[in-house]
């Protein structure tokens, strides 16, 4: 036991070491994001063989090219923060912020991850913005808890289980009628058939993978936890974040206020949102439907029953803008990576740069490391995945490897990288304002455990699921 307990104590001077490392060290995100660009720039150049201005004009060519993605993550964002700050949703994360012990501080981060890893498995955009919005509610509850190793808690989901849970992109593709890997615009299908998520999603193998490697980033992030030290928000701080409830309307005054205060504009919006959505449930069926424009509707839907009349609906969303800023500046830099990848050919040459090493039995690895590497890059699992099924499912078929299995190596490297990748932290940054460098040092840390689980868990993989 003593033994036992030195251990953790040298693992928690280990993530706060690294912490006080990154913090120094680590920039802005948008920085970090440049600094990407420029990486992605310098290997389309000298690896991919990308002329200057060819690499330039494919930047360019993509930096408008995922604005619809974009628009849904900030609708997704300013939507749910409507939700959160009516009065039933505020008081429910605030009762179930008070579940844990004051007194102990574990009780918060277990809460936090759990609640992450729960959303995650459920809707990534629901995790994403949930546990933005959860945040503020803990940190007021458990003052003791340290608040980086909280926001480390509540960004597991999005690193760990996603990808291997219902709203798995790269999976729904397969699943999905008509998709472009088995009808292509032009030239010959990369698969043969559909592949329904009973045979990805919920295959034994995924579904064993994906609750080991959650309860051991669940268990690491816990045992980074200082004992002493911890770093808390002040008061003031907290009050400052935390999502305030609406304020009572006064009474109309004039013939604009009353109509402002009428409930049939509410009634009318939820109307004119939720019955092209039920419609398409009816005659489409629930795979065909819910997709990320689907979970946008529903929270504007609940956002708008939730507080019942315009003007606190309005004023609720407008405040999310505040939290959603970072989205809508970020994503075109992103979006010009991902024209990189796809228009100077960076892709392709890092599939077969990674391919160039495989063996059958190493192959499902290789996939892993290269997804977690592209996920750095490109920070969309969706349409990452159709700039790699190309490259990557002949190289399977060559050695012999199924596509199912090169699917899930697939998605469980885009989730690991989402523990360092800054993109997908920007929401819970922005609510916390804090730094992405003030956290990664505890989050570095569980995707290096997360790493060496995933790794050996391909070489386990059957390579004909």
């Amino acid at each position: 036991m003593p033994d036992r307990g030195r251990g953790l104590d040298r693992l928690r001077e280990l993530g706060a070491g690294v912490s006080r490392i990154s913090e120094r060290w680590v920039p802005d995100a948008w920085v970090i994001c440049m600094a990407l660009t420029a990486t992605a720039l310098l290997l389309s150049i000298a690896g991919a063989g990308a002329g200057v201005e060819e690499a330039l004009l494919a930047w360019g060519n993509g930096v408008w090219s995922l604005l619809a993605l974009a628009m849904q993550f900030t609708i997704a964002m300013v939507a749910a923060h409507a939700c959160v700050v009516s009065r039933p949703v505020y008081r429910a994360l605030d009762r179930l912020a008070a579940l844990p012990d004051p007194g102990r501080p574990l009780q918060a981060v277990l809460l936090a991850g759990l609640f992450s890893l729960a959303a995650a498995y459920l809707n990534w955009a629901i995790c994403l913005v949930a546990c933005a919005l959860f945040l503020p509610f803990i940190v007021r509850r458990n003052p003791r808890a340290d608040v980086r190793v909280l926001i480390a808690s509540s960004y597991l989901g999005i690193g760990t289980l996603w990808h291997g849970g219902l709203s798995a992109s790269a999976p729904l593709i397969l699943a999905t009628p008509g998709n472009p890997l088995l009808s292509p615009a032009s030239g010959a299908p990369l698969v043969s058939r559909l592949y329904p998520v009973t045979e990805t999603l919920f295959s034994a193998f995924n579904l064993g993978y994906i609750a080991i490697v959650s309860a051991v980033a669940l268990a690491c992030i816990m045992a980074l936890h200082p004992r002493k030290g911890a770093v808390s928000l002040s008061p003031e701080q907290v009050e400052a974040i935390l999502p305030k409830p609406p304020a009572d309307e006064p009474d109309a005054d004039s013939p604009a206020g009353a109509l402002d205060g009428l409930r049939v504009w509410v009634w009318l919006a939820a109307l004119l949102l939720g019955y092209p959505l039920l419609h398409s449930l009816v005659t489409r069926g629930f795979g065909s439907t819910w997709t990320i424009n689907a979970y946008n509707t529903v929270f504007l839907l609940a956002a708008l029953l939730l507080h019942g009349r315009p003007l606190p609906f309005l004023r609720a969303c407008r405040d999310g803008v505040d939290a959603a800023w970072g989205i809508i500046l970020q994503f075109p830099f992103y979006a010009g990576i991902f024209g990189l990848m796809q228009d100077a050919h960076l892709g392709r040459w890092l599939a077969e740069l990674f391919a160039s090493f495989s063996t059958p039995g190493t192959f499902p690895l290789a996939v892993y490391v290269y997804s977690a590497v592209m996920n750095l890059f490109v920070p969309s699992g969706g349409s990452k995945w159709l700039i790699e099924a190309p490259f990557l499912l002949p190289a399977a078929s060559a050695l012999g490897v199924s596509p199912v299995t090169t699917l899930l190596a697939y998605a469980y490297g885009d989730s690991t990288t989402n523990l360092i990748q800054p993109f997908f932290a920007i929401p819970i940054l922005s609510i916390a304002r804090m730094r992405f460098g003030e956290v990664v040092g505890y989050t570095f840390l569980v995707a290096a455990v997360c790493f060496v689980v995933s790794a050996l868990a391909m070489l386990l993989i059957p390579l004909d699921l």
